[in-house]
């Protein structure tokens, strides 16, 4: 009877431990998909030089960093958590494992990933990692945590659940990368709200969000895109004011929106315009009134259905 109630609470402590194991899990959040969208290019960029995969690079960066968002990425740009370890460049001090300790400072965010890239290929203990396929990215999670990267016991499990939640892995099989991406997150130039904008991808073009006091001037100092070209890529005139949660696009638009509105007509709302949709579905202004064989002294209506695609 002993023994039968010894089994019975080892196997509740069994079922609430897995519990407590499920309610672990990661989540989404839009804060980490956010650090992907502005990284990935720099994390494939470093794949296809020292052939760690991306999928790796990126759940570390996001782990270690909080998504750019810790102490240390923000005052030394380091988001891979690497310690001094004979390091004579610049320093900043933070408590981890104990306190005050001494860690790696970096100019921008691509001195981080190349150092950690280097840091990697260079240290005889992580050298059977890369005998691993760029594909294996949970041999590569496993053996980061065996080399002894990282103290957490559950510090490869994370790495696997992020990979798989955010779908890092397809990063893996990637051929190229989108130069412009990877310059710009390299880049350490805040722009009036003191931080950098966070580029968003739509309808094969870049974007970002106005935000107060912006302008296109200062817009084109901090993406590296002339004034005049931003205005004509968003068929405005480059003096123009800019307003809080303006989308300003960093190519020439397309003509169609994206295939997933090809039967999918847009049915104008109260305060759109035809420039507001063009915006909105990152299209040319003059080819949304193409599409719907209308003049540009067309005004529009409530409930009127546009062709997008």
């Amino acid at each position: 009877m002993f023994k039968r109630a010894i089994s019975i609470i080892i196997a509740l402590l069994c079922t609430l431990l897995n519990v407590q194991g499920a309610l672990a899990q990661i989540k989404w959040n839009q804060a980490y998909q956010s650090y992907i969208d502005q990284y990935k290019d720099l994390a494939i960029e470093q794949m296809l030089r020292y052939n760690i995969p991306a999928s790796i690079t990126l759940a570390q960066g996001l782990l270690e960093s909080g998504a750019g968002r810790s102490d240390l990425t923000r005052s030394g740009n380091n988001h891979f958590g690497i310690k001094c370890h004979g390091w004579t460049g610049r320093r900043t001090y933070h408590d981890d494992d104990a306190a005050g300790e001494c860690f790696r400072a970096y100019d921008n965010a691509r001195q981080s990933y190349e150092d950690h890239s280097r840091f990697l290929a260079t240290q005889t203990r992580y050298a059977r990692l890369f005998a691993l396929s760029r594909h294996d990215y949970k041999g590569w999670s496993r053996g980061l945590k065996q080399c002894g990267y990282a103290t957490n016991p559950q510090y490869a499990s994370k790495l696997i659940q992020i990979i798989e939640l955010y779908n890092l892995n397809r990063y893996d099989r990637a051929t190229r990368y989108d130069h412009f991406m990877a310059k710009h997150a390299s880049e350490d130039r805040p722009g009036p709200s003191g931080t950098l904008h966070t580029i968003k991808a739509y309808n094969r073009n870049y974007y970002v969000i106005a935000v107060a006091g912006d302008s296109f001037k200062s817009i084109s100092k901090e993406v590296g895109i002339s004034s005049g070209k931003l205005a004509r890529y968003n068929e405005r005139n480059k003096r123009a004011v800019l307003q809080p949660g303006d989308v300003i696009y960093l190519k020439k638009k397309r003509k169609k929106a994206e295939r997933a509105y090809k039967n999918r007509p847009h049915v104008v709302k109260a305060g759109e315009s035809m420039y507001t949709i063009a915006q909105r579905y990152g299209i040319q202004l003059k080819s949304l009134y193409k599409k719907n064989r209308l003049s540009p002294d067309y005004e529009i209506n409530v409930g009127d259905r546009l062709v997008v695609y």
